[in-house]
Protein backbone atom coordinates (compact mmCIF):
# COMPACT_ATOMS: atom_id res chain seq x y z
CA UNK A 1 0.00 0.00 0.00
CA UNK A 2 1.25 3.42 -0.81
CA UNK A 3 1.24 5.55 2.01
CA UNK A 4 2.49 9.36 2.67
CA UNK A 5 3.39 10.41 5.94
CA UNK A 6 3.52 14.10 6.03
CA UNK A 7 6.08 15.26 8.80
CA UNK A 8 9.52 14.28 9.87
CA UNK A 9 9.30 15.22 13.75
CA UNK A 10 9.00 12.59 16.01
CA UNK A 11 5.77 11.08 15.57
CA UNK A 12 5.79 11.58 11.48
CA UNK A 13 9.36 9.65 11.55
CA UNK A 14 8.38 6.99 14.15
CA UNK A 15 5.19 6.08 12.28
CA UNK A 16 7.15 5.76 9.07
CA UNK A 17 9.20 3.31 10.22
CA UNK A 18 6.30 1.46 11.99
CA UNK A 19 4.65 1.23 8.73
CA UNK A 20 7.60 0.50 6.92
CA UNK A 21 8.24 -3.05 9.02
CA UNK A 22 4.71 -3.72 7.59
CA UNK A 23 5.89 -3.68 4.23
CA UNK A 24 3.77 -0.81 2.56
CA UNK A 25 5.67 1.74 0.66
CA UNK A 26 6.25 4.65 2.81
CA UNK A 27 6.97 7.73 1.47
CA UNK A 28 8.10 10.48 3.95
CA UNK A 29 7.26 14.68 3.48
CA UNK A 30 9.64 17.30 5.41
CA UNK A 31 8.97 20.98 4.61
CA UNK A 32 12.57 21.72 5.56
CA UNK A 33 14.78 21.63 2.99
CA UNK A 34 17.61 21.70 5.40
CA UNK A 35 16.63 18.38 7.16
CA UNK A 36 15.39 17.16 3.93
CA UNK A 37 18.94 17.30 2.61
CA UNK A 38 20.48 15.85 6.02
CA UNK A 39 18.26 12.81 5.92
CA UNK A 40 19.19 12.13 1.99
CA UNK A 41 22.96 12.41 3.24
CA UNK A 42 22.99 10.37 6.79
CA UNK A 43 19.65 8.64 6.91
CA UNK A 44 19.72 9.18 10.40
CA UNK A 45 16.87 11.62 12.09
CA UNK A 46 19.29 13.15 14.89
CA UNK A 47 17.20 16.24 15.98
CA UNK A 48 13.99 14.94 16.16
CA UNK A 49 14.07 11.30 17.60
CA UNK A 50 17.94 10.10 17.27
CA UNK A 51 16.91 6.90 14.67
CA UNK A 52 18.44 5.24 11.47
CA UNK A 53 15.72 5.59 8.34
CA UNK A 54 15.27 2.50 6.49
CA UNK A 55 16.56 2.57 2.51
CA UNK A 56 12.97 1.78 1.54
CA UNK A 57 11.08 4.52 3.09
CA UNK A 58 11.41 7.57 0.59
CA UNK A 59 12.38 11.24 1.23
CA UNK A 60 10.59 13.75 -0.34
CA UNK A 61 10.81 17.75 -0.23
CA UNK A 62 7.97 18.20 -2.90
CA UNK A 63 4.46 17.64 -1.06
CA UNK A 64 2.80 16.56 -4.63
CA UNK A 65 5.48 14.09 -5.46
CA UNK A 66 5.12 12.82 -1.86
CA UNK A 67 1.18 12.39 -2.08
CA UNK A 68 0.98 11.27 -5.34
CA UNK A 69 -1.35 7.85 -6.15
CA UNK A 70 -1.25 7.64 -2.33
CA UNK A 71 -4.13 5.29 -0.61
CA UNK A 72 -3.29 6.99 2.37
CA UNK A 73 -2.04 10.35 3.46
CA UNK A 74 -0.76 10.26 7.42
CA UNK A 75 -0.69 14.02 8.54
CA UNK A 76 1.80 14.22 11.10
CA UNK A 77 2.42 17.44 11.63
CA UNK A 78 2.29 20.14 14.75
CA UNK A 79 -1.51 21.43 15.34
CA UNK A 80 -0.90 24.53 14.37
CA UNK A 81 0.26 23.74 10.96
CA UNK A 82 -2.39 21.19 9.90
CA UNK A 83 -4.47 24.17 8.33
CA UNK A 84 -1.42 25.39 5.88
CA UNK A 85 -0.68 21.20 4.92
CA UNK A 86 -4.56 20.60 4.56
CA UNK A 87 -5.05 23.23 2.46
CA UNK A 88 -1.62 22.43 -0.02
CA UNK A 89 -3.23 18.70 -0.42
CA UNK A 90 -6.58 20.20 -1.93
CA UNK A 91 -6.98 18.76 -5.26
CA UNK A 92 -3.54 16.96 -5.02
CA UNK A 93 -5.10 13.81 -3.69
CA UNK A 94 -7.23 10.82 -4.80
CA UNK A 95 -10.62 11.42 -3.34
CA UNK A 96 -10.43 7.75 -2.61
CA UNK A 97 -7.49 8.12 -0.22
CA UNK A 98 -8.12 7.94 3.48
CA UNK A 99 -6.79 11.36 5.92
CA UNK A 100 -5.16 9.95 9.21
CA UNK A 101 -4.61 12.86 11.36
CA UNK A 102 -1.71 12.11 14.29
CA UNK A 103 -2.06 16.31 15.29
CA UNK A 104 -3.00 16.75 18.84
CA UNK A 105 -4.71 20.40 19.35
CA UNK A 106 -7.44 22.73 19.37
CA UNK A 107 -6.68 25.44 16.58
CA UNK A 108 -6.61 28.75 18.63
CA UNK A 109 -7.84 31.53 15.98
CA UNK A 110 -10.86 28.82 15.07
CA UNK A 111 -11.36 26.77 17.96
CA UNK A 112 -12.01 24.02 15.69
CA UNK A 113 -10.65 20.17 15.99
CA UNK A 114 -7.79 19.14 13.94
CA UNK A 115 -10.77 16.93 11.55
CA UNK A 116 -12.79 19.92 11.42
CA UNK A 117 -9.94 22.22 10.22
CA UNK A 118 -8.92 19.46 7.52
CA UNK A 119 -12.94 18.73 6.40
CA UNK A 120 -12.85 22.34 5.32
CA UNK A 121 -10.23 22.00 2.30
CA UNK A 122 -10.76 18.25 1.80
CA UNK A 123 -14.04 15.63 1.39
CA UNK A 124 -11.71 12.37 2.02
CA UNK A 125 -13.00 10.18 4.86
CA UNK A 126 -10.58 11.26 8.23
CA UNK A 127 -9.89 9.30 10.86
CA UNK A 128 -7.95 10.66 14.03
CA UNK A 129 -5.22 8.46 15.49
CA UNK A 130 -4.75 9.05 18.97
CA UNK A 131 -3.92 7.46 22.63
CA UNK A 132 -1.16 6.88 24.96
CA UNK A 133 2.09 6.59 22.25
CA UNK A 134 5.02 7.85 22.63
CA UNK A 135 7.21 8.10 19.61
CA UNK A 136 10.21 7.05 21.37
CA UNK A 137 8.53 3.52 22.40
CA UNK A 138 6.16 2.89 19.24
CA UNK A 139 9.79 3.30 16.93
CA UNK A 140 11.48 0.30 19.66
CA UNK A 141 8.21 -1.99 19.24
CA UNK A 142 7.47 -1.34 22.91
CA UNK A 143 3.90 -2.71 23.06
CA UNK A 144 1.37 -0.14 22.27
CA UNK A 145 -2.15 0.33 22.19
CA UNK A 146 -4.23 3.51 20.76
CA UNK A 147 -7.86 4.69 19.12
CA UNK A 148 -9.10 5.54 15.86
CA UNK A 149 -12.05 7.43 15.71
CA UNK A 150 -13.92 8.78 12.38
CA UNK A 151 -17.50 9.50 11.16
CA UNK A 152 -16.90 6.76 8.50
CA UNK A 153 -16.29 3.33 10.52
CA UNK A 154 -15.19 1.59 8.00
CA UNK A 155 -12.56 3.91 6.98
CA UNK A 156 -11.45 3.33 10.29
CA UNK A 157 -11.57 -0.53 10.23
CA UNK A 158 -9.33 -0.25 6.84
CA UNK A 159 -6.96 1.68 9.05
CA UNK A 160 -6.48 -0.77 11.75
CA UNK A 161 -6.37 -3.18 9.21
CA UNK A 162 -3.40 -1.57 7.69
CA UNK A 163 -1.64 -0.02 10.83
CA UNK A 164 -2.23 -2.99 13.33
CA UNK A 165 0.75 -5.80 14.47
CA UNK A 166 1.84 -7.41 17.42
CA UNK A 167 3.21 -4.51 19.21
CA UNK A 168 1.04 -1.53 17.65
CA UNK A 169 -2.86 -2.44 18.18
CA UNK A 170 -5.58 -0.19 17.38
CA UNK A 171 -9.33 0.28 18.79
CA UNK A 172 -11.67 1.97 16.70
CA UNK A 173 -13.90 4.59 18.30
CA UNK A 174 -17.19 6.67 16.39
CA UNK A 175 -17.06 9.24 19.31
CA UNK A 176 -14.41 11.69 17.52
CA UNK A 177 -15.21 14.42 19.16
CA UNK A 178 -14.72 12.82 22.47
CA UNK A 179 -11.38 11.30 21.15
CA UNK A 180 -9.73 14.56 19.95
CA UNK A 181 -10.28 16.67 22.81
CA UNK A 182 -8.70 14.02 25.15
CA UNK A 183 -5.62 13.68 23.37
CA UNK A 184 -5.70 17.86 22.98
CA UNK A 185 -7.05 18.66 26.57
CA UNK A 186 -4.06 16.18 28.41
CA UNK A 187 -1.63 18.58 27.32
CA UNK A 188 -2.86 20.88 29.71
CA UNK A 189 -2.76 18.92 32.57
CA UNK A 190 0.38 17.55 31.76
CA UNK A 191 1.79 20.93 32.01
CA UNK A 192 0.53 21.06 35.03
CA UNK A 193 1.69 18.04 36.63
CA UNK A 194 5.69 19.21 35.49
CA UNK A 195 4.86 22.12 37.08
CA UNK A 196 3.90 20.37 40.27
CA UNK A 197 6.92 18.29 40.01
CA UNK A 198 9.03 21.54 39.39
CA UNK A 199 7.63 22.90 42.68
CA UNK A 200 9.21 20.13 44.32
CA UNK A 201 5.37 18.39 45.06
CA UNK A 202 4.83 14.76 45.23
CA UNK A 203 2.49 11.86 44.12
CA UNK A 204 -0.12 12.80 45.73
CA UNK A 205 -0.09 16.18 44.37
CA UNK A 206 -0.24 14.86 40.91
CA UNK A 207 -2.33 12.04 41.51
CA UNK A 208 -4.96 14.77 42.31
CA UNK A 209 -4.13 16.64 39.41
CA UNK A 210 -4.77 13.95 37.12
CA UNK A 211 -7.95 13.27 38.58
CA UNK A 212 -9.60 15.91 38.82
CA UNK A 213 -8.14 16.97 35.32
CA UNK A 214 -10.02 14.34 33.76
CA UNK A 215 -12.91 15.40 35.45
CA UNK A 216 -12.92 19.15 34.00
CA UNK A 217 -11.80 17.71 30.72
CA UNK A 218 -14.92 15.57 30.57
CA UNK A 219 -17.01 18.44 31.23
CA UNK A 220 -16.63 20.25 28.51
CA UNK A 221 -16.05 17.59 25.87
CA UNK A 222 -19.64 16.52 27.11
CA UNK A 223 -20.74 19.81 26.92
CA UNK A 224 -19.21 19.59 23.41
CA UNK A 225 -21.18 16.79 22.45
CA UNK A 226 -18.99 13.49 23.14
CA UNK A 227 -19.65 10.50 25.51
CA UNK A 228 -18.34 11.11 28.71
CA UNK A 229 -16.94 7.13 28.71
CA UNK A 230 -14.73 8.29 25.88
CA UNK A 231 -12.68 10.17 28.81
CA UNK A 232 -12.17 6.98 30.66
CA UNK A 233 -10.49 5.00 27.73
CA UNK A 234 -7.04 5.50 25.51
CA UNK A 235 -7.61 8.75 24.32
CA UNK A 236 -8.80 10.01 27.78
CA UNK A 237 -7.30 8.31 31.19
CA UNK A 238 -4.93 6.55 29.08
CA UNK A 239 -3.10 9.59 27.17
CA UNK A 240 -3.45 11.38 30.53
CA UNK A 241 -1.38 9.20 32.27
CA UNK A 242 1.49 8.49 29.93
CA UNK A 243 1.79 12.15 29.42
CA UNK A 244 1.90 13.30 32.90
CA UNK A 245 4.59 11.11 34.03
CA UNK A 246 6.81 9.87 31.25
CA UNK A 247 9.93 12.15 30.75
CA UNK A 248 9.30 11.91 27.11
CA UNK A 249 6.57 14.28 27.40
CA UNK A 250 7.59 17.34 26.20
CA UNK A 251 4.40 19.03 28.13
CA UNK A 252 5.82 17.17 31.30
CA UNK A 253 9.32 18.53 30.68
CA UNK A 254 8.66 22.42 30.08
CA UNK A 255 5.91 22.20 33.07
CA UNK A 256 8.93 21.06 35.07
CA UNK A 257 10.83 24.27 34.14
CA UNK A 258 8.20 26.43 34.61
CA UNK A 259 7.47 25.37 38.09
CA UNK A 260 11.37 25.37 38.48
CA UNK A 261 11.27 29.22 37.58
CA UNK A 262 11.68 29.65 34.51
CA UNK A 263 9.29 31.92 31.97
CA UNK A 264 7.10 30.06 29.30
CA UNK A 265 9.82 31.44 26.23
CA UNK A 266 12.87 30.13 28.18
CA UNK A 267 11.11 26.60 28.99
CA UNK A 268 9.87 26.51 25.29
CA UNK A 269 13.52 27.51 24.12
CA UNK A 270 15.08 24.83 26.20
CA UNK A 271 12.67 21.93 25.12
CA UNK A 272 13.47 22.89 21.22
CA UNK A 273 10.35 21.40 19.88
CA UNK A 274 6.49 22.11 20.16
CA UNK A 275 4.82 22.05 22.90
CA UNK A 276 0.99 21.33 22.11
CA UNK A 277 -0.10 21.87 25.24
CA UNK A 278 0.93 25.85 25.80
CA UNK A 279 -1.67 26.31 22.52
CA UNK A 280 -4.37 24.61 23.64
CA UNK A 281 -4.39 25.88 27.25
CA UNK A 282 -5.03 29.00 25.49
CA UNK A 283 -8.04 27.44 23.17
CA UNK A 284 -9.49 25.29 26.18
CA UNK A 285 -9.50 28.37 28.58
CA UNK A 286 -11.79 30.36 25.80
CA UNK A 287 -13.89 26.97 25.02
CA UNK A 288 -14.49 26.99 28.84
CA UNK A 289 -16.10 30.35 28.88
CA UNK A 290 -18.29 30.07 25.68
CA UNK A 291 -19.33 26.80 27.31
CA UNK A 292 -19.76 27.88 30.40
CA UNK A 293 -17.86 25.09 31.82
CA UNK A 294 -15.51 25.02 35.38
CA UNK A 295 -12.31 24.08 34.22
CA UNK A 296 -10.15 25.55 37.60
CA UNK A 297 -6.83 23.84 36.67
CA UNK A 298 -6.78 24.82 33.34
CA UNK A 299 -7.67 28.38 34.13
CA UNK A 300 -4.79 28.53 36.64
CA UNK A 301 -2.22 27.30 34.78
CA UNK A 302 -3.57 29.55 31.53
CA UNK A 303 -3.10 32.36 34.31
CA UNK A 304 0.87 31.14 35.31
CA UNK A 305 1.73 30.81 31.43
CA UNK A 306 0.15 33.33 29.79
CA UNK A 307 0.03 35.98 32.95
CA UNK A 308 3.04 35.18 34.94
CA UNK A 309 0.92 33.91 37.91
CA UNK A 310 3.29 32.32 40.81
CA UNK A 311 2.58 28.54 40.60
CA UNK A 312 2.19 28.67 44.51
CA UNK A 313 -0.45 31.04 44.35
CA UNK A 314 -2.14 28.94 41.73
CA UNK A 315 -1.77 26.08 43.94
CA UNK A 316 -3.42 28.16 47.19
CA UNK A 317 -5.97 28.81 44.77
CA UNK A 318 -6.75 25.82 43.91
CA UNK A 319 -6.64 23.93 47.16
CA UNK A 320 -9.06 26.47 48.85
CA UNK A 321 -11.91 26.77 46.13
CA UNK A 322 -15.25 26.10 47.53
CA UNK A 323 -16.42 22.83 49.49
CA UNK A 324 -17.37 20.29 46.74
CA UNK A 325 -19.24 16.93 46.40
CA UNK A 326 -16.81 15.26 44.15
CA UNK A 327 -19.22 13.75 41.52
CA UNK A 328 -21.56 16.33 41.59
CA UNK A 329 -21.62 17.63 37.72
CA UNK A 330 -18.92 14.85 36.83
Amino acid sequence: MKIAVLGAGSWGTAIAIHLDKLNHQVRLWMRSKEQFEELIATRHNSRYLDVDLPSSILLYNDLDKAVEDSEVVVIAVPSHAVREVSEKLKGKISKNAIVVNLAKGIETSSLKRMSQVIKEYLSNPVVVLSGPSHAEEVVRQIPTACVLASEDVKACEFIQEAFMNETFRLYVNTDVIGVELGGALKNIIALGAGISDGLGFGDNTKAALMTRGLAEITRLGVAMGSDPLTFLGLAGVGDLIVTCTSNYSRNRRAGILIGKGKSLKEALKEIGMVVEGVNTTKSAYRLSQIYGVEMPITKEIYSIIFENKNPFEAVYNLMTRDKKHELHGI
